[in-house]
């Protein structure tokens, strides 16, 4: 690897010299000086695009973008308090539309985090605990895209096929770029990483952590801090006992 990256590196070194020397067989002046730096830029922006394996012409999405509550999703859990999560629509619309969708349908209540690996990611999400369900709905068709697979950032989980996402999502501990492009981020931790950190690490874990509330913050539910308790049971008096019919007078 090591190596590899030091050819890559020569090979930019060479195409910056190649085309400022180009540029200054050209003339002296100001102005070729100019054509210089120009030439070394864009160089130096194709090279890089072919060592990332990237397109040039492909326009990369903001690292950031400004909150809205429409797209903040909150988890209320039980290792602790509420977890903001900055939605992304601009690089995974159908995935971010899906949890919204189920977010408001209450589905994402009182599941627990069923796969829990220290230093890498906790994933939740599945009705059935198990890693194994998810919703009614249709699996989601692949949305990769450039975003890393950072401290914070919130991925869906999906089985062998790409194109096989639901419900299930994972929030990554550590950095983990082996992942980049083969799942959906959909979003990224703002606020609250001290929460996921605090989730009951397991596979699964004896005492799982469990979201209390989801919700999309610009429907305004307050922060949930515990299970709600289970309603009563319903008390129903007993029928009276039926009496036995009083016999006939024989004429």
């Amino acid at each position: 690897m090591r190596f590899t990256s030091a050819l890559k590196t020569v090979a930019i070194g060479f195409a910056l010299y190649a085309s400022s020397g180009a540029a200054l067989a050209q003339g002296g002046g100001q102005g070729n000086a100019e054509a210089t730096k120009k030439a070394e830029a864009a160089a130096r922006a194709e090279q890089n695009a072919k060592v990332m394996g990237q397109d040039p012409a492909l326009k990369l999405p903001p690292a950031t973008v400004p909150a809205d509550p429409e797209n903040i999703w909150d988890l209320d859990l039980s290792s602790g308090g509420r977890v903001r999560i900055q939605l992304r629509p601009d690089i995974a619309p159908n995935h971010v539309e899906r949890i919204k969708q189920l977010t408001r349908q209450g589905f994402y209540n009182g599941l627990k985090f069923h796969r829990v690996i220290p230093g890498f990611m906790a994933q939740g999400g599945d009705p059935k605990g198990d890693g194994t369900g998810g919703s009614a709905l249709p699996d989601l068709a692949a949305e990769f895209n450039p975003m890393p697979h950072l401290r914070g950032t919130v991925s869906m989980a999906r089985a062998q096929d790409e194109n096989s996402a639901n419900s299930q999502f994972f929030i990554v501990l550590l950095p983990r770029m082996q992942l980049d492009k083969k799942y959906t981020v959909f979003g990224r931790v703002i606020e609250g990483m001290q929460y996921v950190d605090a989730i009951t690490p397991g596979e699964p874990p004896a005492n799982p952590t469990v979201i209390l509330q989801a919700s999309i913050e610009s429907d305004g539910k307050p922060p949930v801090t515990a299970l709600p308790a289970p309603p009563a049971p319903s008390i129903i008096a007993p029928a009276p006992a039926p009496r036995k019919a009083a016999a006939g007078k024989k004429k």
